[in-house]
């Protein structure tokens, strides 16, 4: 459990600084005890060598003995009856000398006593005082024992505070939690959140917002997909449905001319189907999402795209670039997944060939602008970002002040009306009087997806010369600057 987790670190961070306290304190506090025992002991040396040397028997106290040590190592107490006390080694050269001070420790049983010795004088062996270490060892016990127990309170104190506060702390995590849990468990994506603050978890509270509003959008998206592919799936397959029946029914008695138009009408039901759900499936995985984008030459890739189908379909198309930079040979780079380049460029090809006359030509234009204009936001599908363009309607996000390239694909045939430049790029939308032409009403749909995940934009319009032309602008790949050579 986090909370108390966060409790036992916090104790156990105030223990750790109590106990440093505390080492600090006891050893400065033994510090002062020592050194007052010690002054306590010259200051009863020398009030009992005035005492004697006045010639007087100096008072009894309790905790001290005092006794004469003779330069012949006898050893005479000054009160009578008490004990003699062992002398410390060393005490005897005092004596002797009848100069000098030592002191020491010794111990009798249990006991532990501070010995001091002073000489007094030559011929006069020394004045040996000796202190009962009771009193000191009590000021430790007590000293030990206070500090355990003002450390046992503050460290319950603290944890009992620790628990109040981090749960207190921790409510707006368990109400998000809480709500993780809803819908996990009911799957319902409008779950209310809780309010974010300003902290921490308000961030993660936004995160959590954010992404709950992105896995909203993406599934409003994916039901639109599905309502709408089973929308364009059904007509070509009642056709396919009712053409078989009709075989079924006939069994060999159409004329060749009636079987020959139903089979045809299959053929092209199926291919209608095929390319729709080849179409669904690479709208719906983005296939090219492995891709990295990369350096790539805008104006040699439509000319690849182009050179395939005037081939295919024989028609004229002609690809030119202006503004090239000097990017690397007069090329045009831009930044792109280079599968997804090529899928774009396809598709505003095969939409420029379908909606145009057959003797008409096809432009492809290639430009290049030193910075990215600034885009207004516009409208978007569902769960794409949309923004809009300048020049007919467009969609996208190129960032602003950043150089750029722009592509554009011109027909001659019936054009884009005003109305129609952000329509184009939904999905399955057939503009008017394109209604039975073969198609799926996803390549350009396809087109915004590759082109906005590239941070790019798509535009569609009308020609100078009439018709229509569609593009789009991704950003401009500028080669890094070798660094000059140190001499």
């Amino acid at each position: 459990m986090l909370r108390t987790r966060i409790a036992l670190v916090v104790v156990a961070a105030t223990l750790l600084a109590i106990a440093v306290s505390v080492v600090s304190s006891y050893r400065g506090v033994s510090g002062l005890v020592a050194d007052q025992f010690d002054r306590a002991l010259v200051d009863r040396a020398d009030a009992v060598a005035a005492v004697l040397d006045a010639g007087r028997v100096p008072a009894e106290r309790p905790d001290t003995a005092e006794q004469l040590l003779l330069p012949d190592g006898t050893v005479r107490p000054l009160s009578p009856g008490r004990a003699v006390l062992p002398v410390p080694p060393g005490a005897l050269a005092v004596a002797r000398s009848g100069e000098g001070r030592l002191m020491d420790e010794t111990a009798v049983g249990d006991r532990t006593f501070g010995v001091l010795v002073q000489g007094r004088g030559e011929g006069h062996g020394a004045l040996v005082v000796s202190q009962d270490y009771a009193g000191a060892e009590r000021v430790d016990r007590e000293f030990l024992g206070r500090i355990s127990w003002t450390t046992a309170g503050a460290a319950a104190a603290c944890a009992a505070l620790s628990w109040l506060l981090i749960g207190r702390i921790l409510r707006p995590m368990r109400r998000l939690a809480g709500a993780a849990e809803r819908i996990s468990s009911t799957q319902d994506l409008n779950t209310a959140l809780p309010a974010a603050g300003r902290d921490e978890v308000g961030r993660l509270t936004l995160a959590f917002e954010v992404m709950l509003d992105a896995l909203r959008r993406s599934r409003e998206a994916q039901q639109r997909l599905v309502q709408n592919a089973s929308h364009e799936l059904r007509t070509p397959l009642t056709s396919v449905r009712g053409s078989a029946e009709l075989l079924q029914r006939a069994r060999g008695r159409l004329a060749p001319e009636d079987e020959e138009k139903i089979l045809g009408t299959l053929v092209t039901e199926s291919v209608a189907l095929d390319e729709l759900v080849r179409e669904l499936v690479e709208l719906a995985t983005d296939r090219q999402a492995d891709e990295d984008p990369v350096p790539l030459d805008l104006a040699a890739a439509a000319e690849d795209c182009a050179d395939r189908f005037r081939r295919r379909t024989g028609r004229v198309i002609t690809v030119g670039a202006a503004g090239a930079g000097p990017d690397r040979d007069g090329a045009v780079l831009v930044l792109a997944r280079p599968r997804a380049l090529h899928r774009c460029l396809d598709n505003l090809l095969a939409n420029a060939v379908k909606f145009s006359p057959g003797d008409t030509p096809v432009t492809v234009l290639v430009e290049s602008a030193p910075a990215g204009p600034e885009r207004s936001a516009g409208g978007g599908r569902g769960g794409d970002a949309g923004r809009r363009g300048d020049g007919g309607g467009g969609r996208g996000g190129v960032r602003p002040g950043v150089p750029y390239v722009r592509l554009v694909v011109r027909d001659l045939g019936p054009g884009i009306g005003p109305d129609e430049r952000d329509a184009v790029f939904d999905r399955f939308y057939r503009g008017a009087g394109t209604q039975s032409t073969p198609g799926s009403g996803l390549g350009l749909a396809i087109v915004h997806d590759l082109v906005t995940a590239d941070r790019g934009t798509v535009f569609a319009g009308t020609g100078p010369a009439g018709g229509a032309e569609v593009g789009f602008t991704l950003p401009r790949a500028v080669p890094a600057v070798p660094a000059a050579r140190g001499r």
